[in-house]
């Protein structure tokens, strides 16, 4: 009788200790992996992100991965993940979190959580120093071939000119950087994107691009993850501050685009 009540005593324990902790993977179970923050990342879209020539991933949102991973104490590991499934591979616990120049708007934030703004952004466009294109904005784009990459804010940009009336094709591109081989090419005439990546194309020494258009209206990055996990989005928002608190976020953003992009994100707050 004795070895069945502590048999029975040491089984109730167990069953306990199972259904107090489930799915605890370190620290407060904040991570899908033991030690790891695993970011999930379009590794084409530079300089935020994109492949250096030994294949490692680089650019602001790497830098900033790794800062606030160590800030949690944890790695950085990034999945390189296709735009167009990107937003299911965190619902569906392929990672952590995405950090890969990610628009906050209404309709995102309803389906997902965000962290607060770390960069302030906005939209430009790009045609080639020289050419005969007279359009200076993204209104002037009649019978012209406008490059974008799809599924971004860009997209949504000039489908929203197309329904108000503007006769244009669009030229739908799976990772920006193809945007500007086209239009090296001279087989599309302009480019929409994010103002960041303008910069990273255009104020190089012997650049064949310019950019003749910026959209007044700004947009915010933010860190997305699956909606409802308050706790990592806590953690990060932690992890923010404190890089920006400590000059990091600043520096990082110097380093990239020899300008300051995140201070203007933060005063949103």
């Amino acid at each position: 009788m004795k070895n069945k009540l502590a048999l029975a005593v040491i089984i109730t324990m167990a069953v306990v200790l199972i259904v107090s902790c489930p799915g605890k993977t370190d620290s407060d179970g904040l991570t899908i992996k033991k030690g790891v923050l695993m970011i999930g990342m379009e590794i084409g879209y530079p300089p935020m992100e994109y492949y250096d020539e030994n294949q490692n991933p680089i650019g602001f949102d790497v830098d900033m991965g790794n800062a606030i991973a160590e800030r949690l104490g944890l790695k950085a590991e990034f999945i390189d993940t296709a735009w167009d499934g990107i937003f299911a591979g965190v619902n569906t616990g392929k990672y952590d979190c995405i950090m890969s120049s990610v628009t906050i708007n209404p309709v995102r934030m309803g389906a997902h959580n965000f962290s607060k703004p770390y960069i302030s952004n906005t939209l430009a466009m790009v045609i080639l120093k020289g050419s005969s294109v007279t359009a200076r904005t993204p209104e002037d784009c009649t019978g012209l071939d406008v490059a974008f990459q799809s599924d971004t804010t860009s997209d949504f940009y000039m489908e929203d000119l197309a329904d108000e009336g503007l006769k244009y094709t669009p030229r739908r591109y799976e990772k920006v950087m193809y945007c500007f081989d086209e239009l090296a090419l001279g087989r599309v005439d302009v480019i929409i994107t994010d103002l960041a990546v303008a910069i990273d194309y255009v104020n190089v020494p012997g650049s064949p691009f310019e950019t003749v258009w910026v959209s007044p209206e700004p947009e915010i990055f933010g860190v997305c993850m699956k909606k409802g996990n308050d706790a990592l989005t806590k953690a990060i928002d932690k992890a923010l501050e404190e890089l920006f608190n400590n000059g990091t976020m600043q520096r990082i953003s110097q380093d990239i685009f020899n300008a300051d992009l995140v201070s203007m994100a933060r005063e949103l707050w």
